[in-house]
């Protein structure tokens, strides 16, 4: 296994060392017409994550006739968000290979930590708008996304809509690559055009993986990188695991399941 204490901590323009999260805000609450959401910023990176509840199922679900609802994900980027506007979607006519990779993966990931039994005949619509782009957007709309879903449940339990408490654990994702090979963790723009290896790690709060999303950039990696990646990610998910909680305390009135 790499040995994380012989990486070199001097490349990053920030000043952080290379399994340093950039500094996360959370802001929850922000949109007061969803069932629960949150701001969340990691560096210059801002994203809207906001979870609404309708009453009833997809008609393909319906057709299968399987129990409970389903949770399912939009993901798209405010013009003004990157440094050149970015045409809206609507105006193309369709959404773009790269939002519809985003908001399936941001999907996958909360369902993975959801009972969805235990949501009832019911959609969750969760809602992720980037408002200022400078790397790790689709894991910072996991992050976010996550803490959002755990506010709804808790206003559908407040409503006593539900009977058991439908997240299994929280659930966090980070960028990891190897820029300058250092293996470095939460990549801003510059660094993740830098990167030789790009990493998208999503974890649960009980130490799982859900996803792994993981490839060269015109290069190749050695088991030794990998297994750096992946121990250097999951330091860095704990870490996200333990502020999301921390907010959370502060946002439902019981947290004791998270």
């Amino acid at each position: 296994m790499l040995d994380q204490s012989r990486v070199t901590i001097t490349g990053r323009t920030d000043g952080r060392g290379n399994g340093e999260l950039r500094p996360l805000k959370v802001t929850p609450n922000i949109a007061p017409y969803s069932d629960g959401s949150a701001l969340i910023a990691t560096g210059n990176t801002q994203v809207i994550c906001a979870a609404t509840v309708e009453e009833g199922i997809p008609k393909w679900m319906k057709e299968q006739n399987p129990k409970g609802g389903w949770l399912t994900a939009e993901y798209s980027m405010l013009p003004y968000s990157t440094l050149t506007r970015r045409p809206r979607d609507v105006t193309k006519g369709k959404l773009d290979g790269r939002s519809m990779e985003i908001q399936r993966l941001i999907g996958r990931a909360l369902r993975a930590a959801t009972d969805l039994e235990a949501l009832g005949e019911r959609t969750v619509w969760i809602d992720c708008d980037v408002l200022q782009a400078d790397g790790g957007t689709r894991t910072a709309s996991i992050t976010g996304a996550s803490i959002a879903l755990a506010i709804a449940c808790d206003q559908l339990r407040a409503r006593q809509l539900i009977a058991t408490w439908p997240m299994r654990q929280l659930v966090a994702a980070v960028s990891v690559g190897i820029v300058e090979n250092e293996v470095r963790v939460d990549l801003d723009y510059e660094e993740d055009k830098k990167a030789t290896v790009d990493l998208n790690l999503v974890m649960t709060s009980a130490g799982e993986f859900v996803e792994v999303q993981g490839a060269g950039e015109e290069a190749t990696f050695s088991s030794d990188q990998l297994s750096g990646m992946l121990q250097s990610g999951r330091l860095a998910i704990e870490g996200l695991i333990e502020q999301q909680r921390a907010v959370l305390r502060q946002a439902i009135a019981n947290p004791t399941n998270l």
